[in-house]
């Protein structure tokens, strides 16, 4: 079965699949060309119908369909994801869901995680800016910082948390709550690894719990 005739059988999974009322929801939003409504749990059953695949993952990214999309995360053999290729992957990320997924299934896999972590922290993008920090949480959860690294985090964490405290308090537009809330998340979890660690945080947020 070659690429196209793979690209197919998925749609007609999806297709097979489909939540109107959550589609119905989704297409709302305009994020993507297509969208089927279709829930993760199943999506992640249709991705075991599939071998890892770096030429399929790439032909489900390009559809610009939510399901294809998460499936194309899924299915990206990590050996075969450079860097330039993640640049290009999550300049075209829209969603909060997808930046969720693209970290989990795929980034938190690559040994140049960390690295692209501090890079997107330091975006003017948010979207890019949630995925650094979802990348890092993932990055927290397999080992320590280095001084150096922790330094950077928590310098970049608090002015995002500055600059949303400050929307926050004269309703000007600035950082949303969704980058605010994978900010504290990423804190949290650094914060839980020492003591040293939790007294860092609460200088710069001591309201977090």
């Amino acid at each position: 079965m070659d690429i196209k005739e793979k690209i197919l059988e998925v749609k007609k999974e999806l297709r097979s699949n489909m939540n109107g009322i959550a589609s119905a929801a989704m297409r709302q939003s305009a994020d993507y060309r297509v969208n089927f409504g279709v829930e993760l749990p199943r999506l992640i059953n249709i991705a075991k119908e599939f071998e890892p695949n770096h030429e399929l993952a790439q032909a489900l990214w390009k559809e610009n369909v939510r399901e294809c999309r998460i499936l194309a995360t899924i299915l990206m053999p990590t050996e075969r994801f450079d860097s330039e290729l993640c640049d290009i992957w999550v300049d075209n990320i829209r969603t909060i869901e997808l930046a969720q997924l693209f970290c989990l299934y795929l980034m938190r896999r690559l040994q140049f995680a960390s690295e692209k972590a501090f890079e997107w922290m330091a975006s003017d993008n948010e979207i890019k800016q949630c995925c650094g920090y979802l990348t890092l949480c993932h990055v927290l959860r397999q080992g320590e910082l280095s001084e150096r690294s922790s330094d950077e985090f928590l310098d970049q964490a608090a002015t995002v948390l500055n600059q949303t405290d400050a929307k926050e308090e004269s309703n000007i537009e600035g950082k949303s709550s969704i980058l605010k809330t994978q900010v504290i998340k990423a804190l949290q979890i650094y914060s839980s690894q020492s003591k040293e660690n939790a007294n860092k945080v609460k200088k710069i947020a001591d309201y977090l719990p």
